[in-house]
């Protein structure tokens, strides 16, 4: 038997012994839909400075930029599609295996996968639509942009001239406090912790794989490249998450 069959029956063996299963995911799992990452040479911020919260909020000048940056991504944003990995999630969830999603990723495809809004914990937020700052207003994107290609300007809200931002988490911004109360509970009360496409690196995500190992949860890690809690893990697969995932969730 070859090392990868291996792991991937191992995987499997995980997945199949869980009862309370937590689904971690990052940039990695979402690079195979075609959305470039963050951090990784030739990502986004290799690029482009990251555009810090403080400044967005004092800079009419940033905010502009800000948006446009938005619409500059939204063709890739709005054509990717969930891929491989994200509809093996998807059937974790619907069998009841996975009790929630855990996501770093702003692009909504654990959803589009077939995730239920309630069983996905959104820790930097949703890129899909946009939030007045000082009210909470919800907008969608499509009227502001709109107006964006008619007239660069940074909107502003129609029912209390607040500040209107994407419903991300930018550099510089508090973590929403609910979201990261709820996967610290899942985390806490998980039997395996899956986490695919994180580096690990960057908290608080590091700090959850380690959560699960301190409440005696088993630890598996995809990733294509080596972690910062690899050493912790049970399982470490350094390979594409869609295939093996969906290998592992539903075997030949």
């Amino acid at each position: 038997m070859d090392a990868g069959k291996q792991q991937t029956d191992q995987l499997r063996q995980m997945l199949d012994q869980s009862r309370r299963m937590v689904v971690f995911t990052g940039a990695g799992i979402s690079t195979e839909s075609g959305i470039p990452d963050f951090r990784s040479p030739g990502g986004i911020w290799s690029k482009n400075e990251p555009i810090n919260y403080q400044d967005f909020i004092s800079s009419e000048k940033t905010r502009i930029e800000s948006w446009r940056r938005r619409f500059a991504l939204g063709e890739v944003l709005d054509q990717a599609r969930p891929n491989a990995g994200h509809l093996a999630v998807a059937k974790l969830v619907q069998r009841n295996k996975a009790a929630c999603v855990i996501t770093q990723n702003i692009d909504g495809l654990h959803q589009q996968a077939g995730v239920p809004d309630d069983k996905v914990i959104e820790l930097h937020g949703n890129t899909h639509y946009a939030v007045c700052l000082e009210c909470g207003k919800r907008f969608e994107l499509v009227p502001i942009r709109q107006a964006f290609e008619q007239k660069p300007h940074a909107p502003v809200c129609d029912l209390c001239g607040g500040m209107v931002k994407t419903a991300t988490v930018s550099f510089g911004q508090s973590m929403p406090a609910a979201e990261m109360h709820a996967a610290r509970e899942q985390t806490v009360n998980c039997d395996l912790f899956l986490s695919l496409g994180s580096s690990l690196v960057v908290y608080p995500a590091a700090g959850f794989p380690e959560i699960a190992k301190r409440n005696n949860a088993r630890l598996a890690i995809i990733n294509r490249d080596p972690t910062g809690m690899d050493h912790l893990a049970d399982l470490v697969i350094h390979d594409s998450i869609g295939p093996v995932l969906a290998a592992a969730v539903d075997p030949e």
